[in-house]
């Protein structure tokens, strides 16, 4: 056998880039794929997402990897093997992120405790679910370690009973149900908003949504069954607490309207599946709320106790945080009391494919991304244009028809289109929903200080070169 030289991790990550070389891990081997970065089937962008690091995490989500004619054609390229004395760090017993789970590298991290992270736009419009491992993650605090067996869900009842449900008693008290819905963070696309002026919150590029096939317990059947009739009179709001807390013992918290929690047609879950499989930790297991049609931050990870209120949640991120304001309000004149808690998302759309800055051949270019708008509302089209907003083609929408009034789930998009060598391309697109609703045009009009409900026109600039 070969005698093949031995290198740490940190001289594999520095292999990044064609100019310099491309290096990859599989196993214990190390491999430089330089010149079969523009072979890759997959396309360059796809293979250069591993570049300096392993393999496995990416590969594994297209089964052909595992065929032996793959493996054998990357031995090929093999010119090292990494060292034996290579060792990830022990965790620092006094850091409380230390019990956080492990994630996918492949993730776009904007801050890593608590961890946030978009899954990268060349993945986003991969699939029409959103792999588990790639879905975008938004933690305010550190993830709790939960022990399904001691986890209990506490119901405040009328009349101050309390019913208290094992996860067990959850999945076999009440019948389960599935509901396909996308998740978007208020905060999505922020970093555009940032460059008309600056804003406060993570710099998120267009990642921070996500879409997955939910499975769990109605809410609205947990809530008859504590013994909470249909309507209310007057206005009452559904508080969910989550286990994370923070250093002072407040947990994360939420609420929706009363209304939307008992309606039949909102589908809204006490999910313990995602994609068929139970919550990852990220992701809030053993229990989550999932509230299709509304802003991410109402669906409460981890959760521990739900509540009626005539109030809505008291909760930090309920009272102070995700709500929009005028582009006139600064952070001297701004009074959250003014503004009503976002709950319904507005239409939204993004480009995935090509990525910003992009050199793509001449010939025929296909654009892809997603659209979504809250409230159940379909999208109904899709506008592209490729010089910067004075003519239009309309995208082909990719996707299972929702009845009325309940699209949860985006829409992924593509157009075809020839281009020519030589030119500048300067890709927009805008959504359509079925109540009209449309994108902006901009994003100064809307800017706030929070940098909430970035929906103007997504634009990518290319070149088109031989």
């Amino acid at each position: 056998a070969p005698s093949y030289p031995e290198y740490t991790r940190e001289e594999v990550g520095r292999h990044r880039s064609p100019e310099e070389r491309v290096w990859v891990t599989h196993g214990t081997d190390v491999f430089d794929v330089t010149d079969f970065v523009e072979l890759h089937p997959g396309g360059p962008d796809k293979i250069l997402l591993a570049a300096g690091g392993a393999l496995e995490p990416f590969w594994a989500l297209y089964a052909v990897h595992g065929e032996p004619h793959v493996l054998e054609l990357l031995q090929q390229y093999k010119v090292g093997e990494l060292s034996p004395d290579e060792a990830p760090a022990a965790p620092d017993a006094q850091d409380p992120f230390a019990g956080d789970p492990p994630r996918h590298p492949g993730l776009r991290v904007n801050s890593q405790k608590p961890f946030n992270a978009e899954p990268p736009a060349e993945l986003l419009a991969e699939r029409f679910l959103t792999p588990n491992e790639l879905f975008f993650t938004r933690n305010h605090l550190p993830v709790p370690a939960v022990e399904p067996s001691s986890y209990r869900l506490r119901v405040d009842g009328p009349g101050g009973g309390t019913l208290s449900l094992s996860l067990a008693e959850l999945r076999s008290r009440f019948p389960k149900h599935e509901v396909t819905a996308t998740l978007q963070c208020a905060g999505n696309r922020r970093s555009e908003m940032s460059r008309v002026r600056p804003v406060k919150g993570l710099p998120w590029d267009i990642g921070a949504i996500s879409t997955a096939r939910w499975g769990g317990a109605r809410l609205r059947d947990v809530l008859l069954h504590a013994g909470f009739p249909e309507e209310l009179q007057g206005e009452w709001h559904v508080c969910f607490e989550g286990l994370d807390a923070d250093p002072g013992g407040a947990p994360y918290g939420a609420s929706i309207p009363y209304g939307r929690a008992l309606s039949p047609a909102a589908d809204v879950l006490l999910a313990y599946e995602m994609n068929g499989t139970e919550l990852p930790r990220d992701h809030g297991f053993p229990v989550r709320v999932v509230v299709p049609g509304v802003v991410g931050a109402r669906s409460v990870k981890w959760l521990r106790r739900v509540a009626v209120s005539p109030d809505e949640s008291p909760s930090h991120w309920q009272q102070n945080d995700n709500k929009g304001f005028s582009p006139c309000v600064d952070w001297d004149t701004v009074d959250y009391r003014t503004a009503p808690a976002i709950q319904e998302l507005p239409v939204q759309s993004a480009v995935t494919q090509p990525r910003p800055g992009a050199a793509v051949p001449p010939g025929e270019l296909t654009v892809k991304g997603y659209a979504w708008s809250g409230g159940g509302r379909e999208v109904v089209r899709v506008d592209v244009s490729l010089d910067g907003g004075r003519t239009w083609k309309v995208a082909r929408l990719m996707g299972d028809k929702a009845p009325p009034g309940r699209a949860w789930a985006w829409a992924l998009w593509e157009l075809t289109v020839p281009v020519e060598a030589g030119t500048e391309l300067e890709i927009v697109c805008k959504a359509v929903d079925s109540s009209y609703n449309v994108q902006p045009d901009s994003v100064a009009p809307i800017w706030n200080l929070m940098g909430m409900l970035s929906t103007a026109w997504h634009r990518v600039r290319v070149s088109v070169q031989d």
